[in-house]
């Protein structure tokens, strides 16, 4: 073993141990100046492979994502000075940048507004105000579903050391759930001051901690170890979700897709048809479709123009276990091996978001012989069928079904 991949290994062990002290609420001060070296010299590596073997030691969430905190903000002043990926204002990073300085210029703003709201109260003025900039807020959460349908993806393909991005992909719902919350108490006549400035700072400090990690962390890793033009090339896909404030530049006509298969047709047990009116059928159907095959890889989602849920290109081929939050991963995995085993063949679920009722439903696939072969999920907006009553056997437009 070479001397820098030794110093390494002691700086890893060194910074495990200090975590391992953050994490069990022992007093820090002793191991924080024992470990000083290691928190100076400290890389971004180095935490993307520490938080990885994290997650693979299955610690609690919630205590988990408080010692994180805890420990990168010992470590803020040495990530800090990590040289950010040059990039121009049309690249990935660059892009990012942008809608990070103006969801930046918008908290700022609402600093003045929240102090004024501890001083007088919630007056209707101030009411407005919160709920507007918290409305733009709600926004970002646009990037964040960038991050975790194309950036995520990207990564588990290239580093073995990925899991840092479920530990993400959980502090993005955090800021999600906490974003909702407060929505709901801003409508409530006498509003709970104490736990508005308590979810308010929940949402500052997690934004602001992920836009470190994000510029001081990712980025760094990513244009050492993939590349700049990698992530580049995930734009088209990012402008398909698209980005809260500010839009990437670039020619979507220029950006070419593989053709399926050359011209012709399919021959299928029922009929025929060409690969186009295949496709068409799919994305006319007034559900959301994704296949994941026997090897729980995901091979395939349908394209409708009104999709519930958003998905990238940059999916297919991912482990299906990878495409959801640490929090409800378990499920999916009861859902597969239930289906895999011939236990289940069919699991359903309804939400309701954003006014609509969302019903989620997943099909086990088997073939003639009854081998498992995949599962199937299907997605539908179904306030209008809920809402049916009596018959309507006669043709009328004027009566639509939602």
């Amino acid at each position: 073993m070479s001397e820098i991949s030794q110093h390494r290994e002691q700086r890893l062990k060194q910074l495990e141990r200090l975590f391992d002290a953050i994490y069990e609420g022992k007093e820090a001060r002793e191991m924080v100046l024992v470990s000083k070296e290691a928190i100076e010299s400290v890389l971004p590596g180095d935490i993307i492979y520490l938080v990885h073997g994290l997650m693979l030691r299955e610690l609690p969430m919630q205590p988990l994502k408080t010692a994180v905190n805890k420990f990168i903000n010992l470590l803020s002043k040495t990530i800090k000075s990590v040289r950010v990926p040059s990039s121009g204002p049309n690249s990935f990073v660059g892009i990012s940048r942008a809608n990070y300085a103006m969801l930046d210029a918008e908290l700022k703003s609402m600093r003045e507004h929240i102090r004024q709201m501890n001083d007088t109260g919630l007056t209707p003025e101030l009411r407005g105000i919160i709920q507007g900039t918290l409305a733009k807020a709600a926004l970002f959460q646009s990037y964040y579903v960038i991050k975790e349908n194309c950036l995520f993806p990207l990564i588990e393909q290239h580093w073995p050391d990925f899991r840092c991005v479920q530990l993400m992909w959980s502090y993005h719902d955090d800021i999600r759930s906490n974003l909702k919350e407060l929505d709901g108490l801003l409508l409530q006549d006498a509003a709970d001051i104490a736990r508005i400035n308590r979810l308010l700072g929940d949402v500052y400090f997690n934004i602001y901690a992920i836009k470190l990690r994000d510029e001081n962390i990712l980025f760094p890793h990513l244009a050492e170890t993939i590349g700049m033009k990698a992530l580049d090339d995930l734009l088209p896909e990012c402008v398909a979700i698209g980005f809260p404030f500010v839009q990437p530049q670039i020619n979507l006509s220029a950006v070419e897709d593989e053709p399926l298969f050359s011209d012709g047709f399919v021959q299928l047990p029922t009929g025929y048809m060409s690969i186009e009116q295949i496709m068409l059928v799919f994305n006319h159907l007034p559900v959301d479709i994704t296949f994941v095959d026997e090897f729980d890889k995901v091979r395939f989602f349908s394209t409708p123009e009104h999709r519930i849920f958003p998905r990238s290109k940059a999916i297919i081929g991912r482990d299906v276990h990878h495409c959801h939050p640490k929090e409800s991963v378990h499920v999916v995995a009861e859902i597969v091996q239930s289906f895999r085993k011939g236990q289940r063949c069919k699991a359903s679920f309804w939400i309701q978001m954003k006014g609509k009722f969302i019903l989620i439903q997943y099909f086990a696939v088997r073939d003639a012989d009854g081998n498992y072969r995949g599962v199937l999920e299907v997605s539908q907006e179904v306030s209008g069928i809920r809402q049916l009553e009596g018959e309507q056997r006669l043709l009328d437009w004027d009566k639509p079904l939602n």
